[in-house]
């Protein structure tokens, strides 16, 4: 059988509309016995790159700056601890995986659970890059995940054993450290994030096992949000990456780094030109903190938050639909303890403005527990600023205890038939291609608030609606809960 044979064998999961992480399950082949003609030096960093480089153009190619960092990029062989019959997850990830619920099986759904059987541990593959002469590696989570074997094989063939320094799952970085004889050749993240849709870029990684890759594009977009995470802030890029890439580098015209390749998206499971990197000013946040405590220490709020349209702007009394609206303040949080409610806007966090609430997901993230912010808040109709002391983020079994209990219901109102229950007003009915209905409120949500006030009976959503009305309001504000927890939905009153 030829070799081209055997790679149009592989299965490369053609999943239609298939967020991958970019990492396959065949054996490594590596980067091959061959060495550059000029091999890079221990010292050579962006910094030692910046001479010459700065100038390259795509017109002549981009063959002087791969010649440059190509060195420091490295594959990754891992050996799990599961047997391969015990996997239950998606092909090359790790069960459980936030991107894992795209994977189906074309044929029919999810597969039936297999009797265990004994054999060879699963290999799974990636991409990584040298980032110290003292043998620090850069690669994704999703990769060495659950692995009691790693390795990592280097551009002139040298194979050396890592071991995992720390993960995080939530941005899907990792670090790795391998013992040298020698310096390594690195490369570094770039320190500015000054990143445009349209610059070009260099993605180097190990795709489908095949060995030491160069591809090139541009930056499709900034800011994407696949659903992977709380922190999704990726860069789309169309450079070719596909299975195996996972954990490597994309490089600008200079030789920074300035993304770590995750997840493509591809209705085949190759590369359709939608890719997706982790920003360089992310991954050397945390790959900082896994290097000196081997873990990410984050801050943690305890809310619940929702974009804030122009309707609910308006039955809140703002002039513009801006900041980030708290739907649920959890029991025992940092945020009850500094005071903030249910209902508050948050405009700012430490003078910076919040435009979203991803922002204050980052924000809050980002600082220290026990360090004290200022929020500044739009609440009862007017500003104000109160002080918050951030608490450290609560482990699974931590947030699952302060976690409010599911409740079934949400709602009830205009363009819906409501009934009182020991639970409060319960939406009975909604009627269909009304406002309600487009808003997402459906039979059994339970009304919490109207307009800021608590209800229990169908006589205070009368009496709240009234008052709204003489008020001059355009819509009114409901408090909605659900077993998928609290949400703010203004309905406009014109229509009831």
């Amino acid at each position: 059988m030829s070799h081209t044979t055997e790679i149009k064998k592989k299965n490369i999961f053609k999943t239609k509309g298939t967020f991958i992480a970019a990492v396959g399950a065949a054996a490594i082949i590596g980067f091959g016995a061959a060495s550059l003609d000029h091999p890079v030096s221990a010292e050579t960093s962006v910094q030692a790159l910046q001479t010459g480089l700065s100038q390259s153009h795509p017109m002549l190619g981009f063959a002087d700056m791969v010649e440059q960092v190509t060195p420091a990029v490295v594959s990754i062989q891992v050996v799990q601890a599961v047997p391969a019959a015990a996997q239950q997850g998606a092909p090359g990830f790790p069960q459980g995986h936030p991107l894992e619920r795209f994977f189906r099986d074309r044929q029919g759904g999810e597969r039936e659970a297999e009797p265990r059987r004994q054999g060879p541990r699963p290999q799974s593959q990636g991409s990584g890059f040298v980032i110290s002469a003292d043998g620090y590696i850069v690669t994704n989570h999703h990769v060495v995940d659950k692995g009691v074997d790693v390795s990592v094989v280097f551009k002139d063939g040298t194979e050396v054993k890592a071991e995992i320094v720390g993960t995080d799952q939530k941005t899907d970085l990792a670090l790795l450290k391998i013992e040298a004889d020698r310096d390594l050749p690195f490369v570094s993240f770039k320190e500015t994030d000054d990143l445009r849709v349209g610059d070009w870029v260099v993605a180097v990684g190990n795709p489908f096992g095949l060995g030491g890759t160069v591809t090139s594009g541009i930056v499709s977009a900034r800011g994407r949000d696949i659903g992977a995470g709380p922190y999704d802030d990726f860069i789309q890029i169309d450079a070719s990456i596909n299975q195996g890439n996972s954990g490597g580098p994309t490089f600008d015209l200079a030789g920074n780094v300035v993304g770590v390749n995750t997840a493509i998206f591809s209705p085949t499971g190759g590369n359709v030109g939608i890719g997706f990197a982790i920003p360089a000013a992310v991954a050397s946040d945390v790959i900082a903190d896994l290097r000196e405590n081997g873990r990410v220490d984050r801050g943690w709020l305890g809310v619940a938050i929702q974009p804030v349209g122009p309707e609910i702007a308006e039955s809140l009394g703002l002039a513009e639909d801006e900041g980030a609206l708290i739907s649920q303040v959890m029991a025992g949080s940092p945020a009850e303890a500094g005071g903030l409610e249910l209902g508050d806007v948050i405009y700012s966090i430490d003078g910076t403005v919040m435009e979203t609430p991803k922002d204050v997901s980052k924000a809050v993230a980002g600082l220290k527990a026990g360090h004290t912010a200022s929020f500044n808040l739009w609440r009862d109709g007017s500003r104000t600023t109160i002080n918050v002391e951030i608490g450290a983020y609560p482990d699974e079994q931590q947030s699952a205890a302060l976690a409010s209990p599911a409740e079934d219901g949400v709602l009830d109102g205009l363009g819906l038939a409501l009934a009182e229950s020991p639970e409060g007003v319960v939406v009975r009915a909604v009627k269909p291609a009304s406002q309600a209905a487009e808003k997402g409120l459906r039979p059994g949500d339970i009304i919490v608030e109207v307009a800021g006030d608590p209800v229990a009976t169908l006589s205070d959503v009368t009496k709240d609606i009234a008052n709204a009305r003489e008020l001059d309001r355009k819509s009114v504000l409901l408090l909605v809960r659900s077993a998928e927890g609290q949400r703010f939905v203004a309905l406009r009153l014109q229509d009831t």
